[in-house]
């Protein structure tokens, strides 16, 4: 039997008309309505489908200034996880070797200085929700294995990742360029971003950057009277369904809203838990985040097209979201504001 925690589901609307749910820009300001409810008419499995028409045009930020302590043509000491690097205060060819990292550039509007990327897998070479720039970046190969000959040949001046790719890479690409590994464990993306700005000469911006997401998300809470919902962050891969509690990337934005977690998903002493495949209770909640991707989608589906996942309260009243799993699994500020957007909205939504 479904868990009794529903507060504002099974409630009667009439007289709405079914739109599919738009997802604007991770950086832009969504709309202030927040009693609008939203019904989606694009779904998997029955769970509306959020961010189809997602906005990325002003994703990234426009360039931030070089923090006021600095000399922009001179260099600056930059203590990180793998070491310690003497890098350029403003950097002019950049190449990341992650997405997180990717993201942070982007976030402090210096991706039109990255002359190479790590890629990860799936169709697109980046994730969408960057904007389509950031996709024709030159690609520098894998990210869990990246081509130190094609470093070298973009000539960067500037190497920033969240944590080497291998035993030997921390030395193979300092000999390369001034190279900043930030750390790669998305419970700290927040020090991490701050840890990225400093070593891309803007530390100042990207503090101001984070203190402005708090108050947004604070703001957002309020919007959509966050603390009446209690949401469920699931994510499925292959083979297994895993609880996202308040410590995981999504979980803490999640908290930042001020939105409400089941007690069963409070988790301590780890970020994520595994939902036994007999016991989807442990999935319910007002409403349901599913996090999925290509790979995992037939499971998802397999999973949902049950008959247990159907008893569910939320899948009963239609209150099941499937989101992307590169922003909700992300580790940086624009796919946090990205989040945020998700949450405006559908906190309060349907599916048609």
């Amino acid at each position: 039997m479904p868990l009794a925690t529903v507060s504002t589901a099974r409630r009667a609307f009439t007289g709405l008309v079914a739109v599919t749910a738009v997802v604007l820009a991770g950086c832009s300001q969504p709309s202030d309505d927040a009693s609008t409810i939203i019904r989606t008419t694009t779904n998997i499995a029955g769970a509306g489908v959020v961010g189809i028409d997602r906005d990325t045009t002003a994703a990234c930020a426009t360039p931030t200034p070089v923090d006021a302590a600095l000399d922009s043509s001179g260099t600056h000491q930059v203590v990180h996880t793998a070491g310690e690097s003497e890098v350029p205060s403003d950097p002019q060819r950049i190449v990341v070797l992650d997405t997180a990292a990717l993201d942070a550039v982007c976030s402090l509007g210096l991706w039109e200085r990255v002359v190479g990327a790590a890629v990860g897998d799936g169709d697109s070479s980046q994730p969408n929700y960057l904007g389509t720039g950031i996709a024709n970046i030159p690609s520098i190969g894998p990210a869990d294995n990246p081509n130190v000959d094609l470093v070298a040949q973009a000539t960067p001046d500037l190497i920033l990742g969240s944590s080497p790719s291998g035993d030997d890479a921390y030395a193979e690409f300092s000999a390369v360029a001034p190279t900043v590994y930030v750390g790669s464990d998305p419970v700290f993306w927040k020090t991490q971003f701050l840890l990225a700005g400093n070593a891309l000469g803007r530390a100042d911006a990207a503090s101001a950057q984070l203190e402005q997401y708090q108050q947004d998300a604070a703001q957002l809470g309020v919007d959509i009277d966050s603390s009446q919902t209690q949401a469920s962050v699931v994510r499925f891969d292959t083979d297994n369904l895993y609880i996202q509690g308040p410590a995981s990337f999504a979980g803490q934005v999640l908290a930042d809203a001020g939105v409400r977690r089941p007690a069963y998903q409070n988790l301590e002493g780890s970020a994520t838990a595994t939902v036994p495949s007999d016991d989807l209770d442990k999935a319910e909640g007002d409403l349901i985040y599913v996090i999925l991707d290509d790979q995992s989608k037939a499971h998802a589906e397999d999973v949902m097209d049950g008959q247990d996942w159907e008893n569910l309260g939320a899948a009963e009243d239609g209150r099941v979201f499937a989101v992307d799993d590169a922003i909700w699994t992300g580790n940086g500020l624009v796919a946090a504001h990205a989040v945020l957007t998700d949450l405006r909205d559908t906190l309060n939504a349907y599916v048609g």
